[in-house]
């Protein structure tokens, strides 16, 4: 599997917390398509189905980023989005 850049990664999160949080506040038709926008991109990255399961696999992308760092580990190639 091909891993998102870990810079990339935290871009595609914050991007879907602010399009969940827009959306939550006032839903439109504007914020609903920001929303699967950054859905599937999450998803994509993150070689998912869902978004639950694109955030589940984030974290556990991003443990691992912070592991490979403490643990001195050469970080692998990763593809930026």
């Amino acid at each position: 599997m091909i891993l998102p850049a870990e810079k990339e990664l935290r871009s595609a999160l914050a991007r879907f917390a602010q399009a969940r949080i827009a959306h939550d506040v006032l839903p439109t038709g504007h914020t609903s398509r920001a929303l699967e926008d950054a859905t599937y991109t999450l998803c994509v990255m993150t070689g998912a189905r869902t978004a639950a399961d694109a955030l589940l696999a984030a974290d556990a992308l991003l443990e691992r980023y912070g592991a490979d760092r403490r643990d001195g580990k050469p970080e692998e190639e990763t593809l930026a989005a």
